[in-house]
C-alpha cells in the first residue's frame, strides 16, 4: 500500500468510526455498535473501500492493548481476586461446552469430518475480551461483581483458545498431536504469564521514579508505547513460532501483559490518574480502530444467501454458540439476572473467532459454505450481544446494581 492510500484509509476509519459511534450514542445504543458497523460499511461487506491490511491490523492491535491497559488502571485487584473461582468456572465451562456441542453437532448431525468438526468447535470457544470490556464500560458496569467475573473469565478464555488453536493447527498439518510440541506451547505461555506480573510491577515502579525527575513532557505516553511494542515482540518470541508464527499467541499474550501493568499502576491511585489522563487521547485514537477492524474482517458478500444449507447450518451453530456461553454462569449461583448478564457478556466472538475461521479456510479445512456459515455465526454473536446487554441492563439495572 502506498503511503497516501494508507493515510486516506486511516482518515476514513477514524472519521467514520466517530460518526457512527455518535449516531449509536444518539440512538441510545452503546458506541461500540457504531464502530463495528463503520467497519462493515467501509469493508468488503458493503462498499469495499478498505481492506484489513497488515498496517491497519497492527494499529488495531495497539488499540485493544491500550484499552486493556486502561481497564487495568481502573481495576480493583482485590475485587478481581474475590471473583477468581467464579471466573475460572465461567471460563472453563464457556470454553468446553461450545467446543463439545459444536463438535458433536458438526460431526453427528451434519456428517462433517473429525478435523472440520474440531475446527468448528474451536471457533465457537472464543470470547472477544475487547468487545465485552468495551460494552461493560459503556454501560458503567465494569466495576460490578458481574463485570469482574467476566473480566477474569475472558482473560483465561483467550489463553485456552491459543492452546487449542495451536493443537488444532498442528493436527491439521500432521494428522496427530505431538505431546512435545503441545508441551512447548504450554511452556511458552506459562513462561509469559510468570514473567508478565513481575515485569509489570518492576516497570510500573521504574516509570514512577523516572517521572519524578523527568525534565521534558510526554514521558509516560512514550514509555507505555515503548512497552507495548516490546511486549508485543516478546509475546511473539514466546509464542511457539514454529507452530503458529506467533500470531495467535502474540495477539493474546501481548494484551495480557498490559492488564497486570495497569493493575500495578492502579495501586498508587494518584499516579494512576496522571497516567490515565496523559494516555486518554492515545486510547481514544487507537481503540476505535480495533472495533472498525473487526467489522472490516467480515465479508458478507462471500455468503450465498439463497443456500438453504447456510441458513440451517448457521442457525444451528448460532444456537450452540449462545447456549454454550449462557449455561456456564448457571454453575456459579450468582443470581438469575446476574448469571444471564455474565453469560451474554461472554457471547461475543469478534476477532478471536475470526482467527479460528480464517486459519481453517487458509489451510483448506473449512470449505466455502462451512466458512461462510461460521462467519454468519461470528458476525451475529459479535453484533447482537451489545444490543441485548444494553436492553437487559436498562430493564434490570436496579437488581444488577444491588
Amino acid at each position: 500500500m502506498q503511503a497516501h492510500d494508507f493515510f486516506l484509509h486511516l482518515l476514513l476509519i477514524l472519521l467514520t468510526a466517530r460518526i457512527f459511534a455518535e449516531l449509536a450514542a444518539a440512538m441510545k445504543f452503546t458506541p461500540v455498535i457504531g464502530e463495528l458497523f463503520a467497519g462493515i460499511v467501509l469493508g468488503p461487506s458493503l462498499f469495499g473501500w478498505i481492506e484489513p491490511v497488515q498496517a491497519i491490523r497492527l494499529m488495531a492491535e495497539i488499540g485493544i492493548i491500550m484499552l486493556l491497559f486502561e481497564v487495568g488502571l481502573e481495576t480493583d485487584v482485590r475485587r478481581l481476586v474475590k471473583s477468581g473461582t467464579k471466573s475460572v468456572i465461567v471460563a472453563i465451562s464457556g470454553f468446553l461446552l461450545p467446543f463439545l456441542f459444536g463438535y458433536l453437532l458438526a460431526n453427528q448431525l451434519f456428517g462433517l469430518s473429525n478435523l472440520v468438526s474440531l475446527f468448528i468447535g474451536g471457533t465457537l470457544t472464543a470470547t472477544s475480551i475487547g468487545i465485552t470490556v468495551r460494552v461493560l464500560r459503556d454501560l458503567g458496569f465494569q466495576q460490578g461483581k458481574e463485570g469482574q467475573i467476566v473480566l477474569g473469565a475472558a482473560v483465561l478464555d483467550d489463553v485456552l483458545g491459543v492452546l487449542l488453536l495451536a493443537m488444532l493447527y498442528e493436527f491439521s498439518l500432521g494428522g496427530g498431536i505431538s505431546v512435545i510440541n503441545a508441551g512447548k506451547v504450554a511452556m511458552f505461555i506459562t513462561a509469559f504469564f510468570v514473567i508478565a506480573p513481575f515485569a509489570a510491577k518492576m516497570m510500573a515502579q521504574l516509570i514512577k521514579r523516572i517521572h519524578k525527575h523527568a525534565e521534558t513532557p510526554g514521558l509516560i505516553p512514550t514509555m507505555v508505547v515503548v512497552l507495548i511494542l516490546f511486549f508485543a515482540w516478546l509475546a511473539h518470541v514466546l509464542g511457539a513460532p514454529e507452530i503458529l508464527g506467533g500470531f495467535a499467541a502474540g495477539l493474546a499474550l501481548s494484551r495480557r501483559f498490559f492488564f497486570p501493568f495497569g493493575v500495578s499502576l492502579h495501586k498508587d491511585e494518584k499516579f494512576a490518574k496522571v497516567v490515565e489522563n496523559q494516555l486518554k487521547p492515545i486510547i481514544h485514537l487507537f481503540t476505535p480502530i480495533f472495533f472498525v477492524m473487526v467489522g472490516l474482517s467480515l465479508n458478507f458478500r462471500e455468503i450465498d444467501w439463497s443456500s438453504s444449507f447456510i441458513w440451517v447450518f448457521s442457525g444451528s451453530f448460532l444456537l450452540i454458540a449462545i447456549l454454550g456461553k449462557m449455561l456456564g454462569p448457571l454453575l456459579i449461583r450468582n443470581g438469575g439476572h446476574s448469571n444471564i448478564m455474565v453469560g451474554m457478556a461472554m457471547v461475543p466472538r469478534g476477532e478471536v473467532g475470526l482467527i479460528f475461521a480464517e486459519l481453517g479456510r487458509e489451510t483448506g479445512i473449512l470449505n466455502n459454505e462451512v466458512y461462510a456459515g461460521m462467519i454468519i455465526v461470528i458476525a451475529l454473536t459479535t453484533i447482537l450481544p451489545p444490543f441485548v446487554m444494553k436492553w437487559f441492563y436498562r430493564k434490570y439495572e436496579h437488581e444488577l446494581n444491588s
